[in-house]
């Protein structure tokens, strides 16, 4: 984690190389919809944790969510993320119900991130059509989970994404980079455990401390350059797996994400939460593109991509990798 310098953009040029090699140039559009920001847990690091009562909450209705993916392909995403707190209002019914729904109107794959459910739930759900799970585990340390996490249990975080995998799904997962009390050996650690989970997408981004949270004086790293290294070690040691720019990137630093698919990113992923939610769906502070409809906020991506010399994906974007549940589709 120490490379600088000349080792720096060897490393990055390595990175961006691999990537090329094994998922192409094309870049995709996964669109998100945050359809509830009404969570049962008290993770520390997320501002919209059940004991945030500076949130305004919400949650849209089934038929709203269904109708919101008409967006996604108008901004041309083959996927859409339906992402929430753990809100356990939308119980496993209700969630088939809106994925068969999604399925029967729209040529799309469905993205789940709605946090842990039981192993049978998740089985019901694949065979309603999702097609991926996506599931972080933020620290594979579990003393540091603990502090982060009061309700929680990492070994029952990752007996969930076992279970994901299980079900059928293309298990996503990955971790904050910086949070606190971590340092490079624990994020090396996290590379490498991420690593060994044979992800089919690996989902990392800077901690980034909400005002209204316990954490909310603690900083950034003083290393900015080691959450953009962590990105392109990952890539070396994943060549297949999907790794996105993620838009909490672009909070810590504007363009961020057009760097990150200079050095082993391929999927970027539009917000099309409708605005009247987007601004009270804050898991971190200074949340890009809040202000923007959602053609603004796909015709700017679309133009950063071309800048860049990179097109779109045209297909599902499934995983490639031998982990992978849909392999090969």
């Amino acid at each position: 984690m120490q490379a600088t310098g000349p080792d720096l953009r060897s490393l990055y040029h390595e990175a961006d190389a691999v990537r090329r090699k094994h998922v192409g140039d094309a870049v995709y559009l996964r669109g998100v919809i945050e359809f509830s920001n009404i969570c049962r847990k008290s993770c520390s690091y997320c501002g919209i944790n059940r004991t945030n009562k500076a949130v305004q909450r919400y949650r849209m209705k089934p038929e709203e969510i269904v109708l919101q993916c008409e967006k996604a392909l108008e901004q041309g995403c083959t996927t859409v993320v339906l992402q929430s707190g753990e809100d356990l209002w939308f119980d496993c019914d209700r969630m088939c119900r809106i994925i068969r729904d999604i399925k029967s109107k729209y040529p799309l794959a469905i993205t789940l991130s709605i946090g842990e459910r039981p192993r049978e739930e998740l089985a019901e759900m694949r065979r309603a059509g999702a097609d991926r799970y996506l599931l972080r585990f933020e620290t594979s340390d579990p003393e540091l989970f603990a502090r982060l996490h009061p309700d929680d249990v990492l070994k029952e975080r990752l007996a969930c994404l076992e279970n994901i995998r299980k079900a059928g799904f293309q298990p996503g997962s990955g971790f904050l980079i910086g949070l606190p009390w971590s340092n490079p050996e624990i994020i090396a650690h996290d590379i490498i455990f991420a690593t060994k989970l044979r992800l089919d997408m690996i989902g990392c981004g800077p901690f980034i401390a909400h005002p209204d949270t316990p954490l909310a004086d603690k900083p950034l790293l003083d290393d900015r350059e080691l959450y953009f290294k962590t990105i392109a070690i990952l890539r070396l040691l994943n060549p297949p797996a999907h790794i996105p720019a993620t838009t909490a990137f672009d909070a810590m630093a504007p363009h961020s994400r057009d760097r990150l698919l200079t050095l082993g990113a391929n999927v970027v992923m539009p917000n099309l939460t409708p605005m009247r939610y987007r601004k009270l769906y804050m898991l971190y502070p200074n949340k890009p593109c809040v202000d923007e409809d959602d053609s603004r906020c796909g015709e700017c991506l679309k133009r950063r991509l071309a800048a860049l010399n990179r097109s779109i994906g045209k297909n599902f974007g499934h995983g490639l990798s031998a982990g992978s549940a849909l392999s090969g589709c």
